[in-house]
């Protein structure tokens, strides 16, 4: 399993701020993505996104 942040994301940066590992950051266009290297799976992220625009797959 694996998380994904999807187009729903309107860039509030709460879950990069939830994340314990520094595993989600800024993309260009001002949206996140989260680098699978780094995310521990721990759901921190998904918890806190108020849009609902973290999925697991």
């Amino acid at each position: 399993m694996a998380y994904k942040i999807t187009e729903n994301c309107v860039g509030c940066a709460g879950c990069a701020g939830a994340c314990p590992f520094d595993a989600i950051k800024r993309k260009d266009d001002g949206k996140f993505e989260i680098d699978q290297s780094l995310c521990e799976k721990c759901g921190a992220c998904v918890n806190t996104c108020p849009v609902d625009a973290i999925i697991a797959e």
